[in-house]
């Protein structure tokens, strides 16, 4: 065997750096550790045949006469400085560091390429004998020259190496880099790619991005922060606009709880003044409707508290009970003379905070119109109730007493002090002779929040399995009992 290696070291070489090879594509990505395992042992394999052949990576070839073995040897020697090159950077990717995703790829890439770059040298100064010291000064002058003319380029090789090893955002994170907003969906060697919320592709170079303010939404993964700012008319006096602006938020049920959601001045005009509502959301994709809901609730809630917008000089003039059944959807079907008719009967009922405003199963006399003030609905699940929307102004209470003496499916809690409208039953039941269309409204609405209760009460939370030793003692528990 020992004089097989010693007569064709190069044969055998080449067939381990075959072997190597194929099994590295064989074995396939999904088993990396059998992949590093076999690259492992053929190194050490190779290094063995090197040694039984009496070739030395570390030194020139020892048969200067003789060419064949001369050449035969250097090519051998030049082979070991490549192939450890490979191992090294194969265990250090498997090894010290993550190779998984984009955003990992530039460092491996980098650390790899200087493996290799003193691999070369060193072969080429053990096994070549090449002057090093002055290639190495040959080529600090090239690299100087190029470097200048790629100093852009390397700026964003450079920074991106930074970027990959600070880590400030990740694949798939939403960021916003300079104004620039979108979701992360490739960092390469040179720039990161945004893609926007209007579909397009922003590519940022790595070396703005290094520079840049980068706020990263997506972290920490469970909370993110929405906002929306109203520009008000400077004459509303600043508390009552805040008050309102507070209870739109406490409306918007979409914001989570363990997070205090804030209003504050934003910045003063001469003609108006600029307010912002911040939240925190729990998913990202809902931050579009969940602006969309705070605007509404804050104009409806500015409005009740008595803020102008500008509206024309009839509507000015009307009285809040008539403007509410503007707003009510379930009133559009009545005519102009019938809603200003109905207008005059309603009256006017304050309720403070944590108040019922009408009590589960309780039959209503009356329809009730939120006019300011935020109300909680919640629904029964046959163990205790669970909120299922909040409500504010233009929203209405009631509808299941008025249609057929139906008890009420929800309980209605003051999250506010506030007032509301009654729209006594008799008064109503006049309309509803008359005009199908009211009816239908009230019917319809009826049947939209049974189908939100049945989905709030379909979505009840498991109750969580405890494990471990929690979990054997509350079995024992159970089983003794």
């Amino acid at each position: 065997m020992l004089n097989l290696l010693q007569a064709h070291p190069l044969i055998i070489g080449a067939v381990l750096i075959l072997l190597d090879l194929s099994l590295w594509h064989c074995l396939g990505i999904t088993r990396p550790g059998w992949r590093v395992c076999s690259r492992i042992a053929l190194f050490v394999a190779f290094c063995w045949v090197l040694t039984a052949a009496g070739i030395s990576p570390l030194q020139p070839p020892l048969w200067p006469e003789d060419a064949i073995l001369n050449l035969m040897a250097t090519v051998l020697g030049i082979a070991w400085w490549l192939f450890a090159a490979r191992t090294l950077t194969v265990i250090l990717s498997n090894g010290l560091t993550s190779r998984e995703g984009h955003t990992s790829r530039l460092l491996h890439d980098v650390i790899g390429a200087a493996i290799f770059l003193i691999a070369i040298v060193g072969a080429a100064a053990y096994v070549l004998q090449l002057p090093v010291k002055g290639l190495l000064a040959t080529s600090g002058a090239m690299a100087i020259v190029v470097g200048l003319a790629l100093q852009s380029t390397l700026s964003d090789v450079f920074s991106g190496i930074v970027l990959n090893t600070t880590k400030p955002y990740e694949l798939d994170d939403r960021i916003s880099i300079d104004g620039t907003e979108g979701k992360v969906v490739e960092i390469d060697w040179r720039s990161t790619h945004l893609l926007t919320d209007l579909g397009a592709m922003a590519v940022v170079p790595n070396s703005v991005a290094a520079k840049a303010k980068i706020l990263n939404f997506s972290r920490p993964g469970n909370v993110h922060g929405v906002s929306i700012v109203m520009a008000i008319p400077s004459t509303v006096r600043p508390r009552q606009a805040i008050d309102a602006l507070e209870k739109a938020l406490q409306g918007t049920r979409a914001l989570l709880p363990g997070f205090a959601p804030k209003v504050s001045v934003k910045s003063s005009h001469l003609e108006y003044n600029e307010y912002e509502l911040k939240g925190f959301i729990e998913s990202m994709s809902r931050k579009t409707e969940v602006r969309n809901l705070m605007f509404d609730l804050a104009y409806r809630h500015l409005e009740a508290s008595g803020v102008n917008w500008g509206t024309a000089a009839d509507i000015q003039t009307w009285s809040r009970p008539r403007r509410l059944l503007e707003e009510v959807r379930v009133f559009r079907s009545l005519s102009l003379e019938d809603r200003d008719r109905l207008a005059g009967h309603m009256t006017t009922v304050d309720y403070q905070a944590n108040q019922v405003i009408l009590a589960f199963e309780e039959v209503a006399d009356c329809l009730m119109v939120i006019s300011t003030g935020v109300i909680s609905a919640s629904i029964h699940d046959g163990e205790r109730f669970i909120e299922a929307a909040r409500m504010g102004p233009g929203e209405i209470m009631g509808e299941e007493g008025i249609l057929a003496q139906g008890r009420s499916r929800a309980e209605f809690r003051s999250i506010t002090s506030g007032r509301l409208f009654r729209i006594e039953k008799a008064m109503l039941g006049m309309h509803l002779e008359h005009f199908s269309d009211l009816q239908l409204a009230l019917d319809n609405l009826q049947h939209q929040r049974e189908d939100i209760r049945e989905s709030v009460v379909a979505k009840k939370p498991e109750q969580i399995k405890r494990s471990g030793l929690l979990g054997w003692l509350q079995r024992k528990r159970l089983a003794s009992a």
